[in-house]
């Protein structure tokens, strides 16, 4: 039966039973969409989707898998235009009991980076959140955008080109002279 996401996107681990999967679907409203764009940084979710499933993983683990949909709107890295980018993504968490958490000592990074820390109850929100933020583009671009070659300089000199500030450029001027023997 799926979990009603009207009261709570939060799983008490204690309520979860122990011999079947509990089902959930969280569709965030329209101001709590806002507020995800907001701390992710985009100008705005037109759509959020995260449906799946969490079920007993061993004697005191949880494993939730869930699939995340969402259409996102984040500005162009070029023109600062919007560009509205699709997501659809598997999610996959293994919510271990007694993953070792020593914030003094290093420790390796596990080699399943989808392991984190089971506590009392299960934030669907958060992971949720998590789950979009690491999905969205890192630089997104309109496909009709173009970066032009910018020259700056002060008024009345010769400005710099991109082949001229490189740091080798002038070593390679110097050697030319030194082989024709100037």
């Amino acid at each position: 039966m799926p979990h009603d996401m009207s009261q709570s996107a939060v799983l008490r681990v204690a309520d979860l039973p122990q011999n079947h999967a509990t089902a959930f679907h969280l569709t965030p409203d329209k101001a709590a969409r806002a507020q995800i764009a907001e701390v992710l940084g985009m100008l705005g979710v037109r759509k959020l989707d995260f449906k799946g499933m969490v079920q007993t993983e061993g004697k005191t683990d949880w494993r939730l898998e869930a699939q995340l949909g969402a259409t996102v709107e984040q500005s162009c890295i070029v023109t600062l235009e919007p560009v509205v980018t699709r997501i659809d993504q598997p999610v996959t968490r293994l919510l271990v009991a007694d993953l070792p958490v020593n914030l003094e000592e290093e420790i390796e990074m596990p080699e399943d980076d989808n392991q984190e820390s089971l506590g009392t109850e299960i934030d669907l929100l958060r992971i949720m959140t998590e789950a979009l933020a690491l999905a969205l583009p890192d630089y997104p671009r309109r496909d009709d955008a173009t970066l032009d070659q910018s020259q700056f300089s002060a008024p009345g000199t010769t400005p710099m080109t991109d082949a001229e500030i490189k740091p080798f450029a002038g070593l390679a001027q110097l050697k030319e002279k030194l082989e024709k023997g100037e």
